[in-house]
């Protein structure tokens, strides 16, 4: 058996990992934010694996099951004022006036693990009254539309630009926010890069009904500033570590 400890970029964290246990891995482990480790058992296809992450560096490890290990470190967790996040292979019961959701730590981006999925969640449920209408760009795992269809949203779309992501959500279409009518959503949250977000700007505020929010998130609290030029004045900012979410009214 042997590892593989690979650099990334914060955001692209978690489509890396969906990326590595499409590959074969056998266990994965989150070393930091810019940082996995997955393990593989030595008849992997190693060329193919050396090219795909040349930086990567490889380390011959003793036989153990790594799986295990690996979601022995995952425990349930509580999110905002109303979630419950548990790992889908554990059957802990939510806390009550709890909302469960199961997550599959590792497939794509939003197990609810990372403080901007949790700052959505939470803005989710400051801003989702029951019977709104939601559109999740870049949904990644789909925690976030799960989220929404709990609080009682009676129409939720997700979007997500990765093919991979979008089965794993199994709820949406492969593409972006301007594939969304004008004036389509209550809410549109939009956790991804900063720089994807102040390109999407225009559209993002265009699916909105009026009054409709916008809860952006997925960056760093020394770029609110860059994000906020993208919009009108911001009805809040809220914060989590070194991470941040706005919410932005369409007027």
């Amino acid at each position: 058996m042997f590892s593989l400890e690979i650099d990334c970029e914060p955001e692209e964290r978690e489509l890396l990992i969906a990326e590595l246990w499409e590959l074969g891995s056998e266990g994965i482990v989150e070393l930091d934010e810019c940082r996995v480790r997955a393990f593989f058992a030595g008849g992997t296809n190693s060329r193919q694996l050396a090219e795909r992450f040349p930086g990567a560096n490889r380390r011959e490890v003793a036989e153990r099951d790594w799986v295990q290990a690996a979601r022995d470190l995952l425990q349930p967790m509580e999110v905002g004022e109303r979630f419950f996040l548990v790992p889908e292979w554990r059957d802990d019961p939510a806390p009550e006036g709890r909302l469960r959701i199961a997550v599959n730590p590792g497939m794509a981006f939003g197990t609810g693990v990372h403080e901007t999925t949790q700052l959505a969640m939470e803005a989710l449920e400051r801003y989702v009254a029951p019977g709104a209408s939601v559109l999740d760009v870049g949904t990644g795992s789909g925690i976030l539309a799960v989220a929404a269809h709990l609080l009682g949203a009676a129409h939720v779309y997700g979007c997500d630009i990765d093919p991979v992501a979008m089965e794993i959500a199994g709820n949406g279409f492969v593409g972006s926010a301007d594939a969304v009518r004008s004036g389509a959503v209550d809410v549109a949250v939009a956790n991804i890069s900063p720089q994807a977000i102040v390109r999407l700007a225009p559209e993002l505020l265009r699916a909105l009904k009026p009054g409709g929010v916008l809860l952006a998130s997925g960056f760093e609290i020394h770029e609110v500033e860059t994000v906020s030029r993208a919009f009108p004045e911001a009805l809040e900012v809220k914060t989590k570590g070194d991470w941040a979410l706005v919410a932005v009214e369409k007027h």
